[in-house]
């Protein structure tokens, strides 16, 4: 081993602590983009293999009733390499043991075998036998949450009637990766469940002899989709179709696709944080390693050293740090990535998981962690290398001190001589305080940017369930209906209040841009169901005109004034020509409002309903529950109180995770830099601390020097911290949000108060563990060191 390779391993022992210190920072930003982006990458992997295997369509459309002699032109049209036409419909359930009424989407199985595309998988039992007319299939989930295993039996209400039906198998497909029930805002497995039955009962069940309502096209190579689109959404408008769309618009497709696109986000946004941390690190660790061995660099180029020799051994001292922090970030990155990966699996239900994450984001997380190492040692190792041999083997040059305005006012205020050595540090040294200022700002601003995902994810809940939604039950009507519908409503069991809504499918055009979407008007002096803006609380709707939330007016590049053109894609199917009256943030939810009786008057059609808002008294509820069980014309059932009690239990279990991550995180930033910050304090002013042991201070006054600097610095960080991270929790939220979710940008006092009070502890943690070695100090040593 050569002389100066031997020399690295001594300072690595001598500096083994601030190493380790370093190391864990840099692991910290490396495990972020390493577990990012390896479960991003295994996901999507995982997604387009399960998606290739079980034949995912490219183009889904509907409508309300089409011949299925059409398929045959559809399977024509040019680009299209597949078309599958089917029968689905929602029903309402009544599964033992639930006192409550479940709903369930039906979907129609060919009478020769499985389907062409969207193919089901199989997870147990059989496919149903195409001469009982009462198998059905149904997804594992739903049926896990039921113990409805093949064999068992449920019954459902299909036009009407109250059917028997068998269980012959649970499966999963790939067109329902996540899924929701219509107008919830979470999966339910328990509410919401997928049944598959044989085609001629469907559409018997559903009045669609010789009809179809749901179509599904693959593409071959290099179509056009958007002509495609075009094409049989001309076929189909004779039929009601309600406008043809891609996977980037089909509901589980688009929910995955945002939170992958979050995952990247991730990935993308927090590490260079740790980067740049660690790069200051080095430079603070290796500056006072390299001041204290002036003289030995002196000697080595003395005796033939060359220049690039001596930064060469200091580099590779960074390099070997910066080689410790990739590696723990790997195996920390890895290992989180693992954990996101199966929780990911399990909440998206995938049949299977493709753990793929590939070497670029390690190679990428490497060749960054060792640029950072590098680049923050380059500046100590270049100042070493312009001092000539002998200038170098001399002690340096004591500083100069001169008494400024500042140590005049500090004079005037009579300040202990402790408090004013603090202080004199800080104005002496202003470079070195201002890293590790910057440091424990830096583990502020992750806090704050961590934190502040509770004070949005209160909002929204806020907004959405205790002002927007304060109706105890939400019906869903197989079909609009007058007016007079919501006095039947008032006369179930146990109902006090009662309000009807209307939402129908538009397409929202502006120029070449356009959206599918939903209007939903709006009555009235309507209480239980308000629309809200995430900023402002309750929206009073104008007279005319339509309100948009902001990410759908963004897509749609619409301001307050712009004219909006509305196709109706459901009876009547009128064109409607609106000014855009408004623009909210609403953090669930992206369709279009408009006050009920301008749409109404627009539609030249007398009000109608297809939902109805209930409040309950709660000791009847099992008793309307009973009765819309009996009760045909209605298509499925929300329970708000189910639906809050799901949203915060999924939000918290996320979030507690995701914020317990991040504080850990957070901490290793304000440990690692007030810890590297105090040791080299403590390695430079020892013979300073040791004289005032001599002249008569007490170890507890010795030691506020030290803690003291360091405390003040991190109370003085805490603010900076707090405009860092505001910015931060702004970019997050434009990073995060999609057009499935937008997150509010709301920071509270308790997460500014919590996030400084996390990381000034845990810098006083760190102070108080470098103060420890100050009892340890030899003062005769100490005062001979400078001699």
């Amino acid at each position: 081993m050569r002389a100066l390779d031997r020399k690295m391993l001594r300072d690595l022992r001598q500096i083994w602590a601030q190493a380790v210190a370093i190391a864990l920072v840099l692991g910290c930003g490396i495990m972020l983009m390493v577990g990012a982006q390896g479960t991003q990458r295994s996901l999507e992997e995982t997604r387009a293999a399960y998606y290739e295997r079980f034949r995912f369509a490219d183009i889904f459309a509907q409508a309300t009733r089409a011949p299925r002699a059409l398929l045959a032109e559809i399977g024509a049209l040019d680009g299209v390499a597949l078309a599958e036409g089917r029968v689905t419909f929602h029903a309402v359930l009544d599964v033992a043991g639930m006192d409550q009424p479940a709903s369930a989407q039906v979907l129609s199985l060919p009478a020769d075998g499985a389907p062409l595309l969207n193919v089901p998988l199989l997870r147990s039992g059989r496919l149903p036998d195409p001469r009982r007319p009462d198998e059905v299939l149904i997804n594992e989930p739903f049926g896990a949450a039921h113990d409805l295993v093949p064999g068992s039996r449920f019954r459902g209400i299909f036009d009407g009637q109250l059917r028997e039906l068998t269980v012959t198998g649970w499966v999963l497909s790939p067109e329902f990766v996540y899924t929701i029930a219509p107008g919830a805002v979470m999966p339910d497995d328990r509410r919401f469940g997928l049944i598959w039955m044989n085609a001629a009962a469907a559409a018997s069940a559903a009045g669609m002899d010789g009809a179809m309502n749901d179509i599904a096209l693959s593409l071959t190579r290099g179509a056009d989709r958007r002509a495609v689109i075009d094409a049989l959404d001309r076929l189909l408008d004779p039929y009601g179709g309600t406008g043809a769309f891609g996977r980037d618009r089909q509901g589980s497709h688009s929910f995955l696709d945002s939170e992958l696109e979050q995952l990247g986000a991730l990935a993308r946004f927090l590490p260079p944080i740790f980067l740049i941390v660690a790069a200051f690190l080095v430079n603070m660790v290796l500056g006072r390693l390299i001041a204290i061995e002036r003289p030995q660099i002196g000697l080595m180029r003395a005796v033939g050293y060359t220049r690039a020799e001596v930064a060469l051994h200091y580099l590779k001292l960074a390099g070997v740090i910066g080689l410790l922090g990739i590696l723990l970030g790997w195996g920390f990155g890895w290992w989180i990535g693992n954990a996101m990966l199966a929780l990911y699996g399990d909440f998206f239900r995938f049949p299977f998981l493709l753990r793929n994450p590939g070497t670029a984001a390690a190679a990428v997380s490497a060749g960054l962690g060792l640029a950072a190492v590098l680049l923050g040692a380059a500046r100590a190792v270049l100042a070493a290398l312009r001092l000539p041999p002998a200038e170098a083997m001399s002690p340096p040059a004591p500083p100069v001190f001169t008494r400024g305005w500042l140590d005049r006012v500090l004079g005037a205020i009579r300040l202990r001589q402790t408090t004013m050595m603090i202080f004199r540090s800080i104005i002496r040294w202003p470079g070195r305080a201002a890293i590790t200022l910057f440091g424990v700002a830096a583990s502020v601003a992750v806090l704050v940017a961590s934190y502040f995902l509770f004070d949005a994810m209160q909002v929204v809940t806020d907004r959405t369930f205790g002002q927007g939604n304060r109706q105890q039950i939400t019906l869903t009507l197989n079909q609009a209906q007058p007016l007079a519908v919501l006095d039947d409503a008032l006369a179930l069991p146990g109902v006090r209040a009662v309000e009807g809504a209307f939402a129908v499918p538009v397409r929202l055009v502006n120029g070449h841009r356009d959206r599918l979407s939903a209007l939903q008007g709006h009555f009235a002096g309507a209480e239980l169901a308000r629309l809200m803006d995430d900023v402002d609380g309750a929206v009073a709707l104008p007279a005319e005109g339509v309100v948009l939330p902001a990410l759908l007016a963004r897509a749609l590049d619409v301001r307050p004034g712009d004219r909006l053109r509305i196709e109706l894609l459901a009876a009547p199917r009128e064109v409607l020509d609106l000014p855009v009256a408004a623009i909210i943030r609403q953090g669930l939810g992206q369709e279009a409002h408009v006050a009920a009786p301008a749409l109404f008057m627009a539609l030249r059609m007398s009000p109608r309903v297809n939902q109805i808002h209930l409040l309950v008294d709660t000791d009847r509820m099992d008793a309307l529950n009973a009765q819309i069980k009996r009760t045909p014309a209605v298509a499925g059932l929300a329970d708000w109180a189910e639906v809050r009690r799901q949203f915060d239990a999924t939000m918290s279990d996320n979030l507690l995770t995701m914020v317990a991550i991040y504080t850990i995180i957070g901490v290793l930033i304000a440990i690692g830099v007030v810890y590297n910050a105090a040791r080299i304090q403590l390695s430079e002013r020892a013979h300073e601390l040791a004289s005032l042991r001599v002249l008569g201070f007490s170890r507890a006054e010795v030691g506020f020097v030290l803690v003291g600097e360091m405390m003040l610095l991190a109370l003085l960080a805490v603010p900076l911290g707090w405009v860092l991270g505001s910015w931060f929790a702004a970019g997050m939220v434009e990073a995060v949000s999609t057009d499935v979710v937008q997150l509010p940008y709301v920071v509270s006092r308790r997460t500014y108060a919590a996030a400084a009070a996390v990381v000034v502890l845990a810098s006083l943690g760190a102070a108080l563990l470098v103060r420890r070695r100050l009892d340890r100090v030899n003062l005769t040593m100490a005062l001979k060191a400078r001699q």
